[in-house]
């Protein structure tokens, strides 16, 4: 029995004190990490835009219907949105994906397809009696006449509860004795990371750019999930070494400037070779070879890998296949000199992300 529930019972004229799990505060570059079937919520309390891209894996274990992704909204009346957006997934983002099999419901034979709220589809008495609440407050608890959308606009700041101390621990705290920290969460469940601070790269190159990961390591609730993501940013000009996906597909969002991509299928036939920018997705399927290079706005992306342990092989640099290997290997498999195997080997000793215009400082 909680705190609160004691004092309403003590004094039931006492108005009843809100309780709700932790309230977790999100800033750009965060990666968040929602198991399935959890409910969650969104708020802007700033005064930008808040941006959001969303993956979903419909292979996981937890989806256990098909190959689709399907969510339902708790509140509000998204029926009109969601059939606008019905059989328009292609280009417009995730949002979109969601929508639209949101959408299948319904009869068949030109029949209307409704998409409203969970609580639409449940009896008004039902409700009440699970609620414990009046007929009146369960009917508008299914906002058929709500016309706001997904998304809302709060009439005045949202205020939330915050842990506070009990009389005892402010009089220890008052006394001198430190909190340990447990009292200030709800759910000590760690479930974002950001990804947007130079200082946690993995890897840094000051000519080229950075690569930041997050994945079952700096966030072990990726592994029930089978996922993790990496930020990439790429100097002007500069090189991402061509690689493969060892053990993951990888889905990039395009974030900020422009450059080009190329991605190589198993048979060696480029399946993608083109320019991208903010806003575009492009998929490297597992084991596709991909290069990036930046343009002179440099490059940066978010990719979502389908492995909680995502890896790559190098094709080129310090730490790529081609410097494991002999020279007498390189040299008689490409049918070249012994001098010429050794620079395909060392003549680019960086890793991962190569600096522009260093193509001519060949090694002796």
């Amino acid at each position: 029995q909680s705190q609160e529930e004691s004092q309403q019972q003590q004094d039931p004229r006492q108005g009843f004190r809100d309780q709700h799990q932790k309230i977790r505060k999100v800033r750009e570059g965060d990666v968040i990490a929602l198991p399935a079937g959890v409910a969650d919520w969104f708020y802007n309390d700033a005064q930008t835009p808040l941006v959001l891209v969303q993956i979903m894996d419909t292979s996981n274990p937890a989806n256990q219907l098909d190959n689709n992704f399907r969510k339902f909204f708790l509140a509000g009346n998204p029926q009109q949105q969601i059939q606008g957006q019905r059989g328009q997934f292609s280009g417009q983002g995730f949002q979109r994906g969601e929508s639209q099999s949101q959408s299948r419901r319904g009869g068949s034979g030109g029949q209307e397809q409704r998409s409203g709220n969970i609580f639409q589809g449940f009896d008004e008495q039902f409700l009440a009696e699970a609620f414990n609440v009046d007929t009146d407050l369960a009917r508008r608890m299914k906002n058929e006449n709500d016309n706001r959308g997904v998304i809302v606009r709060v009439e005045d700041r949202l205020q939330f509860l915050t842990p506070e101390f009990s009389e005892e621990e402010r009089s220890e705290y008052q006394r001198g004795r430190p909190a340990n920290g447990v009292e200030e969460t709800f759910c000590s469940a760690r479930l974002k990371q950001n990804i947007n601070d130079p200082s946690r790269a993995d890897v840094y190159n000051p000519r080229a750019g950075r690569i930041t990961s997050v994945n079952s390591h700096n966030l072990p609730i990726l592994r029930s999930l089978r996922l993790s993501a990496q930020k990439g940013h790429l100097y002007q000009n500069a090189i991402m070494a061509p690689h493969w996906n060892i053990n993951a597909h990888s889905i990039c969002y395009f974030t900020r400037g422009t450059g080009r991509v190329q991605i190589v299928d198993e048979n060696g036939r480029s399946v993608f070779d083109g320019e991208v920018r903010e806003g575009q997705i492009l998929t490297a399927p597992h084991n596709f070879a991909v290069v990036k290079r930046a343009g002179g706005e440099g490059l940066e992306w978010v990719a979502f890998k389908t492995n909680d342990q995502a890896k790559i092989s190098q094709l080129a640099g310090r730490v790529s296949s081609m410097r494991a290997f002999p020279e007498e290997v390189i040299a008689n498999s490409f049918q070249v000199s012994r001098e010429e195997a050794r620079r395909l080997k060392f003549n680019r000793d960086e890793v991962t992300l190569f600096s522009p215009g260093s193509r001519s400082q060949y090694r002796a």
